[in-house]
């Protein structure tokens, strides 16, 4: 699995934050910042799920 993020996207809600907090992390501005690009695969249905809830549809999950 790897993560990848299109910040331009990002609205800064922080879901991904409370959803995978060990893989996500928000910048000064809120933006969404990826801790782990290719985070291990106990992460995976977390990473798949703040995804899936990003509004922004900031987060790609390839993997």
């Amino acid at each position: 699995m790897r993560v990848s993020t299109h910040p331009a996207q990002c609205c800064a809600a922080g879901q991904c934050v409370l959803i995978a907090p060990d893989v996500f992390d928000q910048a000064d501005d809120g933006t969404v910042v990826v801790l782990l690009p290719e985070p291990p695969a106990d992460r995976a249905d977390a990473v798949r799920e703040a995804a899936a809830v990003c509004p922004g549809m900031a987060i790609q999950v390839d993997g």
